[in-house]
Formats: C-alpha cells, structure tokens, sequence
C-alpha cells in the first residue's frame, strides 16, 4: 500500500459517513427565514419557540378574558410582522389548551397574508359545555406557524384528469362506525 492510499483510507475512516444526495441540515430548530417583527405592546414577551425544532411560535394574550361557555371572542396578541413575499404565518389552536380546557381557534388555521401588517388577533372559541375559560393577560393562546406559499396559475380545462379517488369526498373513505347501526 501505497503512502498516499492510506492517508485516503485514514481519512475515510475519520470523516462521517454521508448521501451525497441528501442536502446540507441547518441546525435542529436554527431560524430559516427572518420577519419583521413590532411589539405593540412593550410589556407583553414576543412569539417564541418552547422546544427546539418546535413548528409554532407561542402568541399571547394583550388583555384579560373571560369565555363563557359556547362564547368566542377576538383577542389581541400585541404583535405585529412583515412576512416576506411567498411565506404565510398560519394561527393554530394550543393543544394542551384544546385537550384540557376545550379551548380553540374558530377558523383554524387563521391566515396572515405576507402583505398584512396590522394586529395579529385570534378568534377563541371555549368548546366547554359547562365551564368558563379565564386567560389573563400574556397567557400563551396559540401558536403562530410560518411557511412558504406556492402561487397557483388557474387554468381552466374542459375535463379533469381522472384520479383514483374522483370526486369522493366528506366521509367517502369511512374510518369510524356509527353507534346503533
């Protein structure tokens, strides 16, 4: 063997193992895209990850609530963004807020346009037959979740191309059975 064949088996043996096919990762939960962001409120902590890698940003609540049961409200979060053109901030409910207090998003996903640059607020619904949900001020009430948007050209056509599923829709699939049937 030869000085320069082992110094390439050395080397081969040190550096890890990679698929040329796979790009580069950014870090687990590094930032991959920048937005404008304006407290409008300057007591209120700004959107935040809990974990890294975490999908949704934490919004919180610029006022004290109260939703009565079945009530749903507009609430304010204090935060204001510039998104680049082609990204989304989509407005998810809070799981643990959903599962433990029947708290949700009426429209979920809300929807703040790249071009939008006013309050984000977040309709609430409390699902609670029984019980009022009480947030107060700065309580964590939904995630706020960015993504990129592709831009459709519609064209119109006289037929679509057919597909397996067709036009089934709403429940065509099954997937639960139905008491008493």
């Amino acid at each position: 063997m030869t000085d320069e064949s082992t110094a390439m088996t050395s080397l081969a043996q040190q550096a890890p193992a990679t698929d040329a096919a796979q790009p580069p990762r950014a870090e687990f939960g590094a930032p991959t895209v920048q937005v404008q962001l304006k407290m409008l409120d300057d007591g209120l902590e700004p959107p935040s990850y809990a974990h890294p890698g975490d999908a949704g940003a934490d919004l919180r609540a610029r006022e004290d609530v109260v939703l009565e049961p079945g009530e749903r409200r507009l609430v304010p979060t204090g935060v204001a963004i510039a998104l680049p053109d082609g990204f989304v901030a989509l407005i998810h409910p809070r799981s643990g807020l959903a599962t433990k207090h029947g708290l949700t998003v009426v429209n979920a996903p809300g929807t703040v346009d790249a071009g939008y640059r006013g309050e984000i607020s977040v309709t609430l619904l409390n699902t609670d037959r029984d019980q009022a949900i009480e947030l107060r001020r700065g309580d964590r009430i939904a995630q706020m979740v960015i993504q990129r948007v592709e831009h459709a050209q519609f064209v119109a056509v006289g037929e679509l191309n057919d597909s397996v599923r067709g036009a089934g829709g709403f429940g065509s699939t099954g997937g639960f059975a139905v008491p008493g049937t």
